[in-house]
């Protein structure tokens, strides 16, 4: 029986699209993003509800192609949840091995051990605000590494209290590149996040979403 090559392999593709990278230590930076299809987590404060289900199969090679036509070297795997669909290993290595530089966004609840170790991961721990906190992987802590990220969507006070015990708890600090505290658009002042960081004088980033403010919060394909 003939093996398929992997650039024969399908993932169920959301969109790909080249913008402006709004959120992590790349924000700012021009980035073409792929977004896959499927996610089993209903994060309450979701913005990409429509990469749910919406897709079509492309071969991992079409991928590839489509991303490196923009001719951007930073490219990010998003979703969705990219981790679902397996044949995003592969795809990850491919981009990598066209020199490009690969970002994943991932959200914590999957193994992120069998990524490519080229590719910088952005894993979120989920807040109890999200509604999702029971379905973090605590095991992906311990493979972190000093390129991976660790972002917290905040909501709240309580989200912050737990966010900051998090980050001594695991020492996530020294763990990885940097520790990202994001406030969910339209539910809190960015502010009050600023302000609780400076008074616990965190090892933390805050950041907000970027693209958020260039365009419409809903707009899609930015």
């Amino acid at each position: 029986m003939l093996q398929m090559t992997d650039r024969e392999k399908k993932l169920t593709i959301n969109e790909i699209y080249f913008s402006i990278q709004g959120e992590s230590t790349w924000a700012g930076l021009p980035c073409v993003f792929v977004r896959l299809t499927f996610c089993d987590l209903r994060c309450n404060y979701c913005d990409t509800e429509y990469a749910f289900y919406e897709g079509k199969k492309q071969s991992l090679g079409e991928i590839v192609e489509a991303a490196l036509a923009y001719k951007c070297p930073l490219v990010e795997l998003t979703g969705g949840e990219p981790l679902l669909q397996k044949n995003v290993l592969p795809l990850m290595t491919m981009l990598a091995d066209a020199d490009c530089t690969v970002l994943l966004e991932t959200s914590g609840a999957h193994d992120i051990s069998q990524v490519d170790p080229r590719v910088h991961r952005i894993m979120d721990l989920k807040t109890p605000g999200s509604g999702e906190v029971d379905r973090n992987l605590y095991g992906n802590i311990q493979h972190l590494a000093q390129r991976d990220e660790v972002k917290f969507v905040i909501g709240s006070r309580e989200d912050y209290e737990w966010s900051r015990a998090q980050v001594f708890e695991h020492r996530l600090n020294e763990k990885c590149h940097a520790v990202l505290f994001s406030p969910i658009f339209g539910r809190i002042e960015p502010r009050e996040i600023v302000e609780w960081i400076l008074a616990d004088k965190l090892p933390v980033r805050f950041q907000l979403q970027m693209h958020k403010f260039v365009w419409s919060p809903l707009e899609r394909g930015v």
